[in-house]
């Protein structure tokens, strides 16, 4: 049995970790502010003895003794980062600084959750791991893709200087149960407008791409990820590699709610990517890893979820 962290823990992705960490038979300390976290995500835990929940932002340090550490914390749609943009680049900066303090101390392997949006809007198709990225520093989604970015060259520091072990995994779009249902990803917004009937938003003109993720299947990578030898410290790209426009997706939701929505199309908004598709040609060979779900069984999921949850 390990002591585990899991900062953002009850947040989308964070509370499905939990939720396998524990089934996995390991000790879990979940971290959260509750910002976009919530504690519905993790209530069903609480009963368990294995799982510890505090509630504390990473911004601070905190003390505590563990095993491995997996820092998800941050707000990681533009509608949540952007609310404070200060806010969110201490975040990912402060976050590191503190959750590497920690690992350096107790001698804790530690993962960090980067993203897909260091490589901004991207010059090269697919976005392989060697690639530096196209990021507008001064941009309204600079305070997400910079501090993520920085979050990462402090992690390759702490490794370099002070030998901590460590593992960055780059996340691509992911989706399923859990999602916030207001928080602006296009998903989850899709599926939310289809059930109620509302006008479907589409920003662009829908021909930009995404790759989505289901949510297991990224859990699963992170596992694989925290396994592999301390040799391999990543970073490494964590997505599906299965590219859809915008428009398809749209045109997907609609069919599986039965909806009678129609799509409106607003202006895009300033920066955001026109193509975002992972090569993960490194997680199959460092991981032995590729995603699993196909779009239509992790949306009908979703649909499900979402059925259950919206009144």
């Amino acid at each position: 049995m390990k002591r585990i962290l899991v900062t953002g823990g009850a947040g989308f992705i964070g509370s499905h970790l939990c939720e396998r960490l524990l089934e996995m038979g390991n000790e879990v300390v979940c971290l959260d502010n509750y910002f976009t976290g919530s504690k519905m995500n993790i209530i069903h835990l609480l009963k368990n003895p294995y799982f510890e929940l505090i509630r504390h932002d990473v911004t601070m340090p905190v003390y505590i003794e563990t095993d491995e550490i997996y820092n998800l914390a941050c707000p990681a749609s533009p509608i949540h980062y952007q609310y404070n943009g200060i806010k969110t680049i201490k975040t990912s900066v402060m976050g590191a600084i503190n959750t590497l303090g920690l690992a350096k101390r107790t001698k804790s392997k530690i993962m960090q959750a980067s993203t897909s949006e260091v490589y901004g809007d991207p010059e090269v198709h697919p976005q392989n791991e060697a690639y530096w990225g196209n990021v507008n520093p001064l941009g309204p989604r600079a305070c997400y893709d910079e501090g993520k970015r920085c979050a990462e060259t402090l992690f390759m520091n702490y490794h370099d200087q002070n030998k901590v072990r460590i593992k960055i995994a780059r996340i691509f779009n992911t989706y399923g149960p859990k999602m916030n249902s207001n928080d602006g990803r296009v998903v989850s917004n899709f599926i939310v407008q289809a059930l109620k009937g509302e006008n479907i938003t589409v920003y662009g003109d829908g021909s930009h791409t995404r790759s989505f993720q289901y949510i297991d299947d990224l859990i699963d990578g992170f596992i694989k990820l925290m396994a592999t030898p301390d040799s391999f410290t990543g970073p490494v790209n964590l997505g599906n590699p299965v590219e859809i426009t915008i428009n398809d997706l749209a045109g997907m939701i609609i069919k599986m709610t039965g909806s009678k929505s129609k799509i409106v199309y607003l202006p895009l908004p300033q920066d955001d990517p026109q193509q975002r598709k992972p090569d993960i040609s490194l997680a199959k060979k460092e991981l032995g890893w590729s995603p699993k779900v196909d779009a239509e069984t992790g949306l009908a999921k979703t649909v499900e979820y979402f059925r259950s949850v919206i009144k």
